[in-house]
């Protein structure tokens, strides 16, 4: 691959701007902070360095350069990541016609031909009844043909029968849902196709549209290529326009999601359920910090919002309400009342400690002191999870007027409460993962390796010492990183991560990058570095000869041998 090319484009892509296209970034000294996508972060644990053109997490290990980023957070190829950011800035990246199989490529294969099949049958003539339902539920043809939404026909096998023909496996097909037996697993309903997070088909939703006595929904069982609680609806659809607004609208079925679409509100995704997966929350970092929550206004909905709001609230998201009325979900209260007012719902969205404040309330008998004292305890509970020292201050005078209990006194209350939760902080643990144990010859080791990167006086200066390094790593990394500067000419970390395949060495190289040491340096400081390494290997050295000499019989041999040891230990 053309290393000149990759060089132009790493230069002329602003790590700072591109990877702030994808998560928040403050400016923090010289560097930007940010969450780092690559792990349940609640802390800006990620910097960025617009001089260096790389970044690396404190916590997770992850670094890279721009290219390493959007490797990792799309899972594409280098040559994938290499056409993307090409293309933002205009140069052209020509394909190599290469197609790397994905071991489930066949699975996602056989869905998106299937789906193929049901939006076939939608637009037959034996679909018109199910477009009629469509059109009556106000989605029009666009529509059907943006989500792919398609029809299982009232025939036992009619998907499997044509799926068998075209030399899919039946096993296959049972393993995928799409059949049971021999038998299709959706007859007579109205097809929505699920997608994974890169947009593929990988599962189905079966709807009945002519009011049989049946589930109103089918949807697809576990399979290698669904996992209900990895699976987002809309993510891929969704990602740009969550950047053009600022926030994410969670909602619970696909079906709010796609009429929410219809009225023009497309940064909408959904779980496809009620509760979050850990999973399922590490995606939405990657779309935004900025919630709002649309599930349905009932019971259940209500204590959805809650339950998922906490959740979000306890990794740092900042989450807001969309209320609905009439226990309504988002599909009927738009149909119902219009898309203006629901774009009145979201921009009146409020805090999540307002909505939960306000369904604490609700049924609680202000004449009751039993009652009053345990609403006023779970409010003030509610209030110090707010980080503003003005919002707590409003909402403390809020809760003053509503129970007629003094200020002070809430406010007393308040303040214990705080200085309890102070007391029992856990203090912040900076490492994720445990740090791999390094003795101090390993250490010294990459401390040359981190100069190196940075200057290539120190490359001239360690080629000549020609020291040898005990590490098979390391020694491997100082070659690379010599034939690198002889090869271009010169040396620097963002175009050697791009250069250096080997993901042995990546991973260290991680390690390496993330160090915290001044990259200026004097070459007496490294010739110290390489005494040390000098001294190390005649200490191993001895070490070798001290157990060959208790194994050697010949008296002659051993004084040879302890004569070499002494010669080493006088160089010692």
């Amino acid at each position: 691959m053309d290393q000149n090319l990759i060089k132009e484009i790493r230069e002329k892509t602003d790590i700072v701007e591109f990877i702030g296209k994808y998560i928040t970034l403050t400016k923090r000294g010289k560097n930007y902070f940010g969450l780092c996508p690559f792990h349940a972060d609640t802390n800006p644990s990620l910097s960025v360095s617009r001089e260096k053109q790389i970044y690396k997490c404190f916590v997770c290990g992850e670094a890279g350069n721009v290219f390493n980023f959007l490797m990792k957070y799309e899972n594409i190829s280098f040559r994938e990541a290499l056409k993307i950011i090409g293309d933002s800035i205009g140069i052209e990246v020509k394909s190599d016609n290469k197609v790397i199989k994905n071991k489930y490529d066949d699975l996602y294969e056989i869905c998106e031909l299937a789906n193929t099949i049901y939006q076939n049958n939608l637009m037959s003539k034996e679909g018109i009844d199910a477009r009629e339902y469509l059109k009556k539920r106000n989605l029009d043809i666009n529509t059907i043909k943006e989500f792919g939404i398609g029809l299982s026909l009232n025939k036992r096998d009619r998907l499997t029968s044509l799926l068998v023909k075209q030399g899919y496996n039946i096993n296959t097909l049972n393993e995928l849902g799409l059949s049971s037996g021999e038998v299709d697993t959706y007859i007579n309903r109205i097809i929505f196709p699920l997608y994974s997070i890169d947009g593929r088909v990988n599962g189905f939703s079966g709807r009945i549209y002519h009011g049989e006595a049946i589930n109103k929904y089918l949807n697809t069982k576990e399979t290698p290529i669904f996992k209900k609680g990895e699976n987002i609806f809309n993510y891929k659809r969704a990602r740009d326009e969550v950047r053009k607004n600022g926030f994410v609208i969670i909602m619970e079925g696909f079906m709010a999601v796609i009429r929410a679409y219809t009225i023009g509100v497309k940064n909408c995704i959904a779980l496809m359920g009620t509760a979050l997966t850990i999973d399922q929350i590490n995606l939405i970092k990657k779309l935004s910090m900025n919630v709002y929550l649309c599930f349905d206004g009932d019971k259940a909905g209500i204590n959805a919002t809650i339950n998922n709001g906490k959740m979000l609230k306890d990794n740092n998201f900042n989450v807001k309400v969309i209320p609905l009325s009439d226990s309504l979900d988002p599909d009927d209260y738009i149909i119902k009342y219009g898309s203006e007012k629901f774009y009145s719902l979201i921009s009146s969205a409020i805090s999540y400690n307002d909505y939960k404040i306000k369904n604490l309330k609700q049924g609680v008998n202000f004449n009751s002191a039993d009652e009053l004292t345990n609403y006023i305890d779970l409010v003030i509970s509610e209030i110090s999870t707010v980080d503003s020292e003005i919002k707590r201050e409003i909402m403390l005078k809020n809760l003053a007027n509503d129970t007629n209990v003094w200020y002070n006194t809430l406010e007393k209350k308040l303040n214990e409460l705080l200085s309890k939760k102070e007391k029992t902080k856990v203090s912040i643990i900076t490492h994720d993962i445990k740090e791999r144990k390094k003795n101090k010859y390993e250490k010294t080791m990459q401390e040359i390796v981190f100069y190196m990167l940075n200057n290539k006086e120190v490359i001239n200066l360690v080629v000549s010492s020609q020291v040898y390094f005990p590490n098979d790593i390391y020694r491997n990394l100082v070659r690379e990183i010599s034939d690198f500067y002889e090869k271009f000419g010169y040396i620097n970390i963002a175009d050697f991560l791009s250069y250096e395949k080997d993901p042995e060495m990546l991973k260290y190289l991680n390690e390496i990058i993330a160090m915290e040491i001044d990259s200026n340096v004097d070459s007496t400081v490294i010739l110290e570095l390489l005494k040390v390494i000098k001294d190390y290997n005649v200490s191993l050295e001895i070490k070798r000869l001290e157990k060959l000499i208790k194994e050697e019989v010949d008296p002659l041999e051993q004084a040879k041998i302890s004569n070499e040891i002494m010669k080493l230990k006088i160089r010692e």
